[in-house]
């Protein structure tokens, strides 16, 4: 992968943009052609308000009918833009399902993406027929079947750590999946819907969504407590039909360094993948 360079062009400054969103009615995070995406909105909103092309750097792209909670992107900008107010004027031209949290100048080094540690995401399911409530219905997913989220835990603890998951991400050319998965446990709310918190420094392709579907495969019985371990570690790909809807995945946040180790953690992300790679 080629290393970018963290130096900002002179005459411009790097703005750090926190926001929220509905996922639902987008085509996922990146730009492409006809479709309404996050990036596109986003764009444009910000090229209308600042007369100026941009282009935004985003923490990590969602895919279609993913919701985050907490996203964030870098941008560069023109020194003399006047960013006072951006964000309450981005919200009033943008629609209701994007809002804008805050717009700051970002510390020297920062990278939206490669100085990030790591990333947090929930997943929500309905089960055992259990009837979604309208105000969930976008941001859970209904299964069938009821799930032991005990089997679920036991299963997922398994896999915590640093490995090559293989087994759940789909293969991009030159992107690693070697991760470090810091989290992956289950419990219900107070609603007795069961939600997933699943953590790692980064995600591959679907790699989430697979993850949530082996795990109800052990929550419903269809597979041992142990099978999850013994997939991942024979890179064994797990079936499509196991990986679980995009609705009910949602980015809760995404964690950063202190400013004074940006730069650190910015080198270290590509010694790790370089590493990978050879």
């Amino acid at each position: 992968m080629t290393k970018p360079t963290l130096e900002v062009e002179s005459g411009f400054s790097r703005l750090r943009i926190d926001l929220s969103y509905d996922g639902s009615d987008f085509s996922g995070w990146a730009k492409q052609p006809g479709l309404r995406t996050i990036q596109e909105e986003i764009e444009t909103a910000l090229s209308t308000i600042t007369r100026t092309q941009v282009a935004t750097i985003v923490a990590g792209r969602t895919d279609a009918g993913v919701h985050a909670k907490h996203q964030v992107l870098h941008l560069d900008l023109p020194a003399e833009i006047e960013i006072e107010n951006l964000a309450f004027r981005l919200n009033q031209i943008l629609k209701k399902d994007i809002r804008i949290l805050s717009v700051i100048k970002a510390p020297q080094y920062f990278h939206a993406r490669f100085g990030a540690t790591s990333r947090s995401y929930q997943y929500k399911i309905t089960d055992g027929g259990q009837v979604t409530a309208p105000l969930d219905r976008y941001d859970s997913a209904e299964w069938f079947r009821a799930l032991d989220i005990g089997l679920m835990n036991q299963a997922c603890q398994s896999i915590v750590g640093e490995h090559d998951f293989f087994t759940f991400c789909k293969h991009r050319q030159g992107m690693s999946t070697v991760k470090n998965l810091i989290k992956f446990d289950w419990q219900r709310d107070e609603k007795g819907v069961v939600v997933g918190l699943i953590q790692a420094n980064s995600f591959g392709y679907n790699m989430v969504r697979n993850l949530v579907g082996a795990a109800v495969c052990v929550g419903e019985g269809r597979f041992e407590v142990g099978w999850l371990r013994k997939i991942l570690d024979e890179k064994e790909r797990v079936s499509d039909s196991y990986v679980f809807p995009a609705k009910g995945l949602t980015l809760l946040s995404i964690q950063y360094p202190p400013a004074e180790q940006y730069l650190a953690t910015y080198n270290q992300y590509f010694t790790l993948q370089d590493a990978a790679e050879e």
